[in-house]
């Protein structure tokens, strides 16, 4: 293997994959890169086991091989070398690295110790642009909780439709579930639904979120590879491939109320910052409280602790409905506001038993469920 590559190239090829080589003492392979030469593409490798990710460059290639690298090392030292070419050559086990006045020569592994990443390109795959499809996941990614009991809501619950994708996530406290619909409708002919883990889902957001360019997904029964071409060919720039969670989804539709007795539009930023205000004395279990008064078009907002004090304001708000009070976990409620887009939010809620809906002003695609603090 012998190539040429500049620095700046390289080293963002080396940030694509090295976020998930893990660090692990039972196959301490996976500490490692697979670097390939090929035709005139240079390909970064590297996996978790539950994560693969494949990056390629043009590259002026000499003699085509492969050879496993230590992510650390590797990824320190050409982070210090200047922005210039970078000559890569393999000498049996040793890859020699130069650029400029910095030489070094860094140990390596046989690629057949290296774990295969298993690739998906045929069957029926979906069109999405990169930075939507990011945006869109960003609003619900957070949401899941690490679940041993119910490993279903451990990741975020996708439908694939022929014009429009649902996101959904639960922890069994709060629920988001966010629609968009597809510009050009796509050519699958059947609805697909997956769990993705949520780890795979942050690691798509770092990777593809600030990319330009058409995301392609393509759908197996127990994977699901994201793919983003090349700007200069339709050569792939980047493949993650992810396993995905077993199991069955929770009906979650079923928690969304279909009615509310009391609804209030707030502005956004105003309410927020009456909750942070709150959640300064909400004590241990993060309790805030609402008091819907319909009388007097207000809501007032209450935090309580007795080690620090309490705290009471109010906000105005287009009321509708009846009077109610219920207790929220600050976190959660947050967690919903701070997801929505427009200045103003509508709050709707049936009693201080059931669950609180918030939803952005002018756009239907996008609902957070959070349920009540309830009354011990």
């Amino acid at each position: 293997m012998k190539l040429i590559i500049l620095q700046e190239k390289l080293k963002q090829g080396i940030k694509t994959v090295e976020k998930i080589s893990a660090k692990s003492l039972s196959l301490p392979i996976l500490n490692n890169i697979l670097i390939k030469t090929k035709k005139n593409f240079l390909n970064l490798v590297s996996t978790n086991l539950e994560i693969g990710i494949n990056w390629w460059s043009l590259a002026e290639t000499e003699k085509e091989g492969e050879i496993v690298i230590p992510t650390q090392i590797f990824s320190n030292f050409i982070n210090l070398l200047p922005n210039k070419k970078v000559f890569l050559e393999k000498k049996d086990l040793s890859l020699d690295v130069k650029c400029e006045n910095y030489k070094t020569v860094l140990k390596g592994f046989k690629a057949e110790e290296f774990p295969i990443i298993p690739q998906i390109t045929e069957g029926e795959f979906i069109l999405v642009n990169s930075q939507l499809f990011c945006q869109n996941l960003n609003q619900v990614v957070n949401i899941p909780i690490s679940s041993t009991t119910k490993p279903e809501i451990s990741g975020i619950y996708f439908e694939f439709q022929k014009d429009l994708i649902k996101m959904v996530a639960t922890d069994s406290f709060r629920l988001g579930e966010k629609t968009f619909e597809l510009k050009t409708p796509s050519a699958l002919s059947k609805t697909y639904s997956l769990i993705l883990p949520q780890r795979t889902a942050k690691e798509i957001i770092n990777i593809f979120g600030e990319r330009q360019g058409t995301l392609k997904i393509y759908f197996s029964s127990n994977q699901v590879l994201f793919e983003l071409p090349m700007i200069e060919t339709n050569h792939p720039e980047i493949q993650l491939i992810s396993r995905l969670i077993d199991g069955e989804y929770p009906n979650y539709e079923a928690i969304i109320p279909k009615k509310y007795e009391t609804q209030v539009i707030f502005q956004k930023e105003e309410l927020i910052n009456q909750i942070k205000s709150a959640s300064l004395f909400s004590g241990k279990i993060n309790e805030i409280k609402l008091k819907v008064d319909s009388k007097n078009k207000k809501v007032e907002i209450f935090g309580q602790s007795p080690d620090l004090g309490e705290y009471c304001g109010s906000l105005t708000g287009n009321i509708k409905g009846k009077d109610v009070e219920v207790s929220f976990n600050h976190r959660f409620f947050l967690d919903g506001l701070l997801n929505i887009k427009s200045p103003e939010v509508i709050f709707e809620i049936n009693n201080k038993e059931e669950p609180g809906v918030l939803k952005p002003i002018g756009d239907a695609n996008y609902i957070y469920v959070v349920m009540p603090i309830k009354a011990t």
